[in-house]
């Protein structure tokens, strides 16, 4: 049954076509002859598909906003790439500030305790030890960060170049309001969560 289903269905957009044209057969065994249908070959550019491709977003997101653009979601582009600039900002400040404690430390090491770094004399070597590590660390979570602000990119694009020619009809909602739940002796305050379609 469910491949019967499936066969009509496949079918249908086929069977509400006009026919594009006839051909005459002579059967060589019979004299009778038989008119054969021919199934137009091309369709109308309203029973295909848009030809929008999730993989094609995928490839064009290389390119930060690219698979956006493919997508018509233009308005995603100055979010991604200023989740790009804050990301890649901390990275950089982290960085000049990692290296800058890291060179006073081989200084200090190196000199006997002199220091190189105006306003930082009173600190211990430990100290700037630990100042290393703490911009070391927040580099590293950085650099982290940007590569994974990089992978949401792809996969946004990825995911609504699949969801591209979904169609959400106007009957669907889903609400969340606020409503109070009767008990045995008092109402409790409650979130109701009611979907329609």
């Amino acid at each position: 049954m469910p491949a019967a289903v499936g066969i009509v269905f496949l079918l249908s957009p086929l069977m509400q076509q006009p026919l594009a044209a006839q051909d005459t057969v002579k059967v060589p065994r019979r004299s009778v002859e038989r008119t054969r249908r021919v199934v137009p070959t091309t369709t109308p550019s309203s029973d295909l598909a848009t030809g929008h491709s999730a993989r094609k977003a995928l490839l064009l997101s290389i390119v930060p906003g690219g698979g956006q653009i493919y997508n018509r979601q233009a308005w995603k582009i100055p979010v991604i790439y200023g989740a790009f600039a804050g990301v890649g900002y901390m990275v950089h400040y982290n960085y000049t500030r990692m290296s800058m404690f890291h060179d006073e430390y081989l200084y200090r090491k190196n000199h006997d305790g002199a220091t190189q770094l105006e306003g930082y004399e009173g600190y211990s070597t430990n100290n700037i030890y630990s100042l290393y590590n703490s911009y070391n660390r927040s580099f590293q979570l950085m650099a982290i960060l940007a590569v994974g602000v990089y992978a949401l990119n792809l996969i946004d694009a990825y995911v609504f170049g699949h969801l591209f020619d979904f169609q959400i009809d106007n009957n669907l909602a889903l609400s969340l309001q606020p409503s109070l739940l009767p008990l045995p002796d008092t109402w409790h305050p409650a979130l109701a969560l009611s979907f329609t379609f």
